[in-house]
């Protein structure tokens, strides 16, 4: 499914979600998915059938190296 555009229901994607072992039982919790075309979607746990976002793979490094980094440390 190249070239698909953020905001696509999350349902209609054929992925296969993966959430972090660091979630909580609330159900506080992102999960990504690959896509056929290389991109990385993402949606939130608590809506399933809610928007996806869709990053390309070097978007998505980038948004990891930073969090490794302790960039978005303040947020929290």
């Amino acid at each position: 499914m190249p070239g698909v555009r953020n905001g696509v229901r999350a349902s209609q994607l054929d992925a296969r979600w993966i959430k972090s072992r660091h979630s909580n039982a609330e159900g506080n919790c992102v999960e990504v998915a690959p896509l056929t075309g290389g991109e990385i979607a993402m949606r939130n746990s608590r809506d399933p059938d809610g928007p996806a976002l869709v990053y390309t793979s070097a978007e998505l490094a980038a948004f990891l190296a930073g969090a490794k980094d302790g960039e978005f440390d303040h947020l929290l």
